[in-house]
């Protein structure tokens, strides 16, 4: 079971989660993208609840866009899963601080209110030393939101894409499915 972690103000009808929607639904990869409560501890209680309902019965792999990228890190690290990181935010409790007030959701329009203490929330999340056999990191020198290099700091010992241009929504993520797949050992004969 492959989780997709979307991003701040995001949802799991998302353009990158539908694109490995499709891919995975094409490929017979079993595969849920929730669409999560910016309330970071609820966000983290769903996806635990998740992975909880699904290791049991099949192996679960982590996806993570942006501050879904610092959950797939943290969720990888208490649950010893793999993880394939997109352009994360590595110090969100620093980097959303921008973000404080009120929201709207990229999908549907609906307001949130972000505040300081989701941003306290956030700090019990960090990982101090992840476990970078089980991270794959892809990163963009383009992202306009975050810099990438604060990933490449952290996960230096990952492996790693990194691109020159692109964006913070990395641009042709579908390039690199196979490889995904791969790094997750998820073999289908039609990959």
């Amino acid at each position: 079971m492959i989780i997709y972690i979307h991003g701040f103000g995001s949802s799991g009808e998302a353009s990158k989660a539908n694109a490995f929607r499709e891919f995975c639904q094409a490929n017979e990869i079993r595969y849920i993208a929730p669409s999560l409560s910016t309330i970071p501890n609820l966000a983290i209680n769903t996806l635990s609840e998740l992975i909880e309902s699904y290791q049991d019965n099949e192996p679960v792999y982590l996806i993570g866009a942006s501050l879904g990228g610092y959950y797939a890190m943290y969720l990888s690290d208490k649950y010893d899963l793999k993880a394939v990181l997109i352009n994360p935010a590595m110090d969100p409790c620093e980097t959303l601080k921008r973000a404080l007030g009120h929201g709207v959701n990229y999908y549907d329009n609906s307001t949130y209110e972000w505040n300081e203490s989701h941003l306290d929330m956030l700090m019990n999340y960090e990982i101090e030393e992840p476990n970078e056999e089980n991270i794959f990191l892809l990163l963009q020198k383009g992202d306009e939101l975050l810099d990438y290099t604060e990933a490449l700091d952290v996960l230096s010992e990952s492996k790693t894409i990194l691109e020159e241009g692109g964006n913070h929504g990395f641009e042709g993520i579908e390039r690199h499915f196979e490889v995904i797949m791969k790094f997750f050992n998820i073999n289908k004969t039609s990959i």
